[in-house]
C-alpha cells in the first residue's frame, strides 16, 4: 500500500514570517495605514464550502492509509491579477496593484500562478487581511523556467496580493491564478474540538508510538536529519523526501523521493526543519518558515520506485541544510536502519529497525523489506523519506507497506523501500541516479554527507568503477578500465596500482598524472585471458603520491564476470512496455539455473522498447517471462510485446502473453535461411489469427508453401499445381512468429507471419 501523507494547516500569529525564499522587503506601509480600505478591493470570492458534506468524506477517507489527507479544496480559477487589481501610480509612474481573494471562514489560503513571471524590478507580496502575517518580496528571481509558482499557505480568510510594477515594465509581467486553495482544517473549531485540534502539529498529527527526531533515541541523527523535508502540493499533502550529496559536492539541490509521489512536481512546496524545537521530545507545533517552491525532475524508474528532482533555487544557508550521503552497493551487508521522515505530515520523526533489512520484490520493485520496526514507525507521510545504514548512508526511499501505530505501540508490521542500488544503474540519465550524483564519473559505490560528516584526507586514492566489460563476456578475453579517483586534498600525481585476476596477482605498475581534489582519470589494464565461467578482478590502489594513503576505505574494488571460453551464440531479449513496465520480469534459465534476468521496468512508457543481449553456449534453454499483476502485457494498458530474437535478426519467439509464459528455445535452432533477389510474394492478414492467404506473383510458380514454426518444424504445408493464391487455416496453432516459405527448386522465398 502507497503510503501519502496527511496534512492540517496551523495557526500564525507572528507578523512577517516569510515561509518561502524570498527577496526581503516588506509590503507598503507594512507599519502604517494604507490609504484604502481593504474590504473594498476587487476581489474573487469562493463560495461557501458545505461542510456537513466534507466531514463526512473526511470521515471515511481519514481512515485510510492511501488516500491523501485532504485539508482543503482546490478551486480553479482563471484570475488575471494586473488586469483585474486597482492600483496606485507614484510620481515616476510606477504603479502598486492590489487584489484580494477571499475564502469564507477559511483557516488559510494558498494558490497557484499557472502563469507566473516577474519582469526584473517587479515584487509581488501576498498578506493576509488581519497584517499578522506576509509571503514575500517575491522577484525576477523566483521565477521558473516552467512558468508556474506555488505559493505557500498564508493564515486567515483573505489575502491581498500586492503587485510593484516599474514604469519602465509596465505589461510585461504576468500573474495568472489557475487555482486557489481554500483551506478548511485548523484549531479554530468549536470549542469541543479545540483541545483534539490542537494535539495536532501544524501539518497534521501522527500516531502515539511515532518518536519525535529530537527525542533522547535521534541524537545521533541530527545531522542527517537536516536533510528530510516535507512536501505539500496544493490542497493535499504528498510525501517526504530528502537532499542527496554528488560526488562534486557543490550543493546542487538534489531531492530524492519516491515515484509514486510524482504528479505536479513544479510546483510542490518542500518545508525543511519541520521539527519541534531540540531536547523537546513532546512538542507538537514546529517552525513553517523555511520552504522552497518548484522543482524540475530529473530521473525516476518505477522498478525501484524512486524519483530525483532538483529544488528550483539552492537551499539557503540559513535553512543550515546537509546532503546526505548514499550507498549504491546494494550488497546485502546492511545490519541495522533507520527512518527519518514525516508521518501523517506531522513533526519530523525517526524509527529503527534493529534487524537486518533485506533484498525482496514488492509490487514489481526492488525493495528493501523491513519486518517490523523496534522503535517508532512509519504512516501515511512517509512516503519517500530515506532509509539510512548504519553508516547513516541513504540505501533507499520509502515505497510503501503496513506499518502504523496501534495505541500507544506499533502494529508489528512490515515495511518496504525501493533499494538505492537499483536506482542507481538504468537504460538512460531520465531513468537512474548515476548520472545526477557522480557527474565527477568517479565510480565510486560510497559517499558520505555534505557539509558535515565528509572528511577530507590529504593523500587519499581511490579505486572507481570497472568499465568496459559486461557482466556477460562471449569469449574469455578481458580487456577492463577503471576509473582512479583523487578523494584527497592534494594533487594526485602518482600512485601504486596492484590487481589480481582470478586470485592470481599480475603485475603491478605505477600510474602517473596529475588529478585535483574529486577529478578522476580511467585507467586500462592489460588484456586479460579469463575461463569458461566466473571470473574476478580485485584492483588496489596505494602509495598516493608514494605516501600512505590516509583513508583505505576506499582503495578496493572487485568485480565477477561470466566467461564462455568454447562456441557461444548472442541471443537477444527484446521487450516493448507497456504502460505498467514494473509488473514485467523474465529470466532464461537452464537446469532450473537463472543464466539471465531482466525487469522490472518503468511504469507510463508505453511503446518504449528494452533491449538486452545475452551470450549463451550452445544449447537449449527456457525463457520465462511474468507479470506481477496478473494481466500480462498488452491490449488494454498500451502495446507491449516481448521477442527472442537470435543472430541476423531472425525472430525466435515473441508476442503478448497472459500472467505468465514459458518457451523453450535452442541455440543452434535453423535460423540462417536468406531470401534471394527474387521479387518477393504477399501474405495476408499479417498479423494473422484464423487464416492466412499466400499470393505469388505474375511469373513465379512454387511447387509448395510451408508453415514453419521457431524450432524449424513444418506444421502447414502444401502442394501446389498452377495456383497463384493459397489459403491455410491456423486455428490450433500456438500464437507467435512464423516463417512462411515458398519453395520452387532451389529457390526459397521466406516472410515472417505473426499467429495471434
Amino acid at each position: 500500500m502507497n503510503k501519502i501523507f496527511t496534512l492540517l494547516l496551523a495557526f500564525f500569529t507572528m507578523a512577517g514570517i516569510q515561509a518561502q525564499i524570498s527577496q526581503g522587503g516588506s509590503p507598503e506601509r507594512w507599519n502604517s495605514d494604507f490609504s484604502f480600505d481593504v474590504s473594498q478591493l476587487p476581489k474573487f470570492e469562493t463560495n461557501t464550502l458545505d461542510m456537513d458534506l466534507i466531514r463526512a468524506q473526511d470521515a471515511i477517507s481519514d481512515q485510510l492509509k492511501d488516500v491523501p489527507y485532504r485539508f482543503g479544496i482546490e478551486i480553479e480559477t482563471s484570475i488575471d491579477v494586473r488586469n483585474e487589481a486597482i492600483y496606485e501610480e507614484a510620481s515616476n509612474g510606477d504603479r502598486i496593484y492590489y487584489y484580494m481573494v477571499s475564502c469564507p471562514h477559511a483557516s488559510s489560503i494558498s494558490m497557484i500562478f499557472d502563469q507566473f513571471e516577474l519582469p526584473e524590478g517587479a515584487k509581488l507580496f501576498v498578506w493576509n487581511s488581519d497584517r499578522t502575517e506576509y509571503l514575500g518580496a517575491f522577484t525576477s528571481e523566483n521565477n521558473k523556467e516552467w512558468g508556474t509558482f506555488g505559493l505557500g499557505l498564508v493564515y486567515g480568510d483573505q489575502v491581498i496580493l500586492e503587485y510593484h510594477e516599474p514604469f519602465k515594465r509596465r505589461g510585461q509581467g504576468q500573474l495568472h491564478i489557475g487555482t486557489v486553495v481554500h483551506a478548511y482544517r485548523s484549531i479554530l473549531k468549536r470549542l469541543e474540538q479545540v483541545q483534539e485540534e490542537y494535539n495536532r502539529g501544524p501539518f497534521g498529527n501522527s500516531g502515539n508510538c511515532n518518536i519525535g527526531v529530537n527525542c533522547p533515541e535521534g541524537a545521533d541523527w541530527q545531522i542527517e536529519k537536516r536533510s528530510v523535508a516535507l512536501i505539500v502540493s496544493g490542497g493535499f499533502a504528498s510525501c517526504s523526501g530528502a537532499l542527496v550529496n554528488n560526488t562534486a559536492q557543490d550543493g546542487t539541490p538534489y531531492f530524492l523521493t519516491a515515484n509514486h509521489c510524482l504528479g505536479g512536481q513544479n510546483n510542490w512546496v518542500f518545508y525543511f526543519n519541520h521539527e519541534a524545537p531540540e531536547n523537546n521530545c513532546d512538542g507538537n507545533s514546529g517552525p513553517t518558515n523555511q520552504s522552497i517552491s518548484g522543482s524540475t525532475l530529473r530521473a525516476s524508474n518505477g522498478a525501484s520506485d524512486f524519483a530525483l528532482l532538483e529544488l528550483s533555487q539552492d537551499v539557503p544557508e540559513s535553512f543550515n541544510p546537509q546532503f546526505v550521503g548514499w550507498d549504491n552497493s546494494d550488497e546485502e551487508s546492511v545490519t541495522e536502519a533507520v527512518g527519518i521522515h514525516h508521518p501523517s505530515g506531522d513533526l519530523k520523526k525517526i524509527c529503527f529497525e534493529e534487524d537486518a533489512p533485506f533484498h525482496d520484490n514488492a509490487a514489481g520493485a526492488a525493495v528493501w523489506f523491513i519486518n517490523q520496526w523496534e522503535a517508532g514507525v512509519t504512516e501515511g507521510g512517509s512516503s519517500g523519506s530515506p532509509l539510512f545504514d548504519q553508516n547513516h548512508r541513504i540505501i533507499g526511499q520509502l515505497y510503501g507497506g503496513a506499518a502504523a501505530c496501534q495505541g500507544n505501540n506499533n502494529n508489528g508490521q512490515f515495511d518496504y523501500y525501493g533499494r538505492f542500488g537499483v536506482s542507481w544503474d538504468g537504460s538512460s540519465s531520465s531513468n537512474r541516479l548515476r548520472d545526477w550524483l557522480d557527474p565527477l564519473n568517479s565510480g565510486v559505490t560510497v559517499m558520505d554527507g555534505w557539509p558535515e560528516g565528509a572528511e577530507v584526507f590529504a593523500l587519499d586514492a581511490a579505486a572507481g568503477s570497472i568499465d568496459d566489460i559486461d557482466n556477460e563476456v562471449c569469449d574469455a578475453v578481458f580487456a577492463p578500465v577503471f576509473a582512479l579517483f583523487n578523494s584527497g586534498s592534494e594533487t594526485l600525481t602518482s600512485a601504486t596500482v596492484t590487481y589480481t585476476w582470478n586470485g592470481v596477482e599480475q603485475n603491478p605498475f605505477v600510474w602517473t598524472g596529475n588529478l585535483s581534489q574529486n577529478q578522476s582519470e580511467l585507467v586500462y589494464l592489460p588484456t586479460l585471458n579469463g575461463v569458461g565461467g566466473t571470473n574476478t578482478l580485485l584492483i588496489n590502489v596505494t602509495n598516493p603520491n608514494g605516501g600512505a594513503d590516509e583513508d583505505q576505505l576506499n582503495n578496493v574494488i572487485e568485480a565477477t564476470y561470466t566467461g564462455f571460453a568454447g562456441p557461444t551464440v548472442d541471443i537477444q531479449v527484446s521487450i516493448t512496455t507497456d504502460d505498467y513496465g514494473s509488473e514485467t520480469t523474465w529470466t532464461i534459465t537452464q537446469n532450473g539455473n537463472t543464466l539471465a534476468s531482466g525487469g522490472p521496468y518503468s511504469d507510463d512508457t508505453d511503446g518504449e522498447v528494452i533491449e538486452q543481449t545475452v551470450c549463451l553456449s550452445e544449447g537449449c534453454y527456457d525463457f520465462n517471462i511474468f507479470d506481477s499483476y496478473g494481466d500480462g502485457i498488452c491490449c488494454e494498458w498500451g502495446e507491449g510485446q516481448y521477442r527472442i530474437v537470435a543472430p541476423q535478426g531472425v525472430i525466435l519467439y515473441g508476442g503478448e502473453f497472459g500472467d505468465d509464459e514459458s518457451v523453450n528455445f535452442c541455440t543452434n535452432d535453423p535460423v540462417n535461411v536468406e531470401e534471394t533477389a527474387t521479387p518477393s510474394f504477399t501474405i495476408y492478414p499479417n498479423p494473422a489469427s484464423d487464416e492466412l492467404t499466400v499470393e505469388l506473383p505474375e511469373g513465379i510458380q512454387g511447387e509448395r508453401i510451408a508453415l514453419v514454426n521457431n524450432l524449424g518444424q513444418v506444421v502447414l504445408e502444401k502442394v501446389l499445381r498452377q495456383e497463384q493464391r493459397s489459403s491455410f487455416d491456423l486455428n490450433g496453432l500456438a500464437k507467435g512468429w512464423y516463417t512462411v516459405r515458398v519453395v520452387n527448386g532451389s529457390t526459397v522465398l521466406t516472410q515472417k507471419l505473426i499467429v495471434q
